[in-house]
């Protein structure tokens, strides 16, 4: 590792951002890159070509067209500090993974960081979150698991080799999760936020004698573009909303992963799933708006 730059601590430090074109992927690259790393932001949005499966969702958020896209993601990341280098890919898919870690290989020689976000479950939304497991569709399974939980477990399975190679590095999974209680209503987001919590502590036994740290990093209820859209407001105005009170913004996170991945004790973190809220008060980090937001409790 280079030496640490009090005002940029990651600089020097090497991140991959799965799923980085909007929400918690966006606030995460662009606070790596306030820290000076350099973040491949990975996503199949770019500006020319938007995904393409976000159809159902827009029209339950009344948007006429999909927010953000890798290019605008990686532009702010390089305008905060860092380089943001934009890479469309799509997660579900074994050969695009293969070719981003190919690329961070051949160009910067190290991996530092996963940050595992890509997340297919919004892409089957009805617009019921809470219902009986009976009365959801089979779709939320194949959305939130196939194009969800798998994605974290194939780029993980793709970058492990060169972190193991270089004795060093840290995976994390963004995930929900609050104190094993049950997320009632929605059997099927429930199960997958579990798995992927029980699959970054199952990476972290394999990666511990190689000196790789794996976590899972749960977030409150942030205020990602399709929420604000659905409360009909937008961040500059989420206050004027008391629904969204207790809300936070993704750079809150994105605090959180930047702190974690300049502990350089973090492997007394690895098996763990941390609550953004908690690191905030153990790191000393606050919201963009200067608050520490209490954990979101069901």
């Amino acid at each position: 590792m280079q030496a640490e730059d009090s005002n940029l601590p990651l600089k020097g430090r090497v991140a991959v951002v799965t799923g980085a074109s909007r929400g918690a992927g966006r606030g995460i690259a662009v606070e790596l890159g306030a820290a000076g790393a350099t973040v491949y932001v990975t996503g199949r949005s770019t500006r020319a070509q938007p995904a393409e499966s976000y159809g159902q969702l827009l029209a339950l958020s009344q948007l006429e067209a999909l927010p953000g896209s890798v290019d605008e993601t990686a532009e702010e990341t390089t305008l905060l500090g860092g380089q943001g280098i934009a890479v469309r890919c799509d997660h579900t898919q074994e050969d695009d993974v293969k070719r981003l870690v190919a690329q961070v290989q051949r160009e910067q020689g190290r991996l530092d960081l996963l940050v595992n976000n890509a997340w297919g479950g919004h892409e089957t939304f009805t617009g019921v979150f809470e219902a009986p497991f009976w009365e959801h569709p089979l779709s939320y399974w194949d959305s939130m698991f196939d194009r969800g939980v798998r994605n974290h477990l194939l780029a993980s399975r793709c970058a492990a080799p060169m972190m193991v190679a270089q004795k060093g590095g840290l995976i994390v999974t963004t995930t929900f999760w609050d104190r094993g209680n049950y997320l009632r209503g929605n059997l099927f987001y429930d199960l997958a936020k579990s798995a992927m919590t029980r699959l970054a502590f199952g990476i972290a036994e394999e990666l511990r004698p190689h000196g790789v740290a794996s976590l899972a990093v749960s977030p409150g209820w942030m205020r990602t573009e399709f929420v604000l859209a659905g409360h009909k407001t937008d961040e500059a105005h989420w206050h004027e909303r008391p629904a969204l009170a207790r809300t936070e913004s993704p750079r809150y996170l994105g605090r959180a992963v930047a702190a974690l991945a300049g502990d350089a004790k973090v492997m007394a973190k690895s098996g763990g799933v941390h609550r953004v809220a908690d690191l905030a008060r153990a790191y000393g980090f606050t919201d963009i708006d200067g608050r520490q937001v209490e954990a979101f409790e069901l």
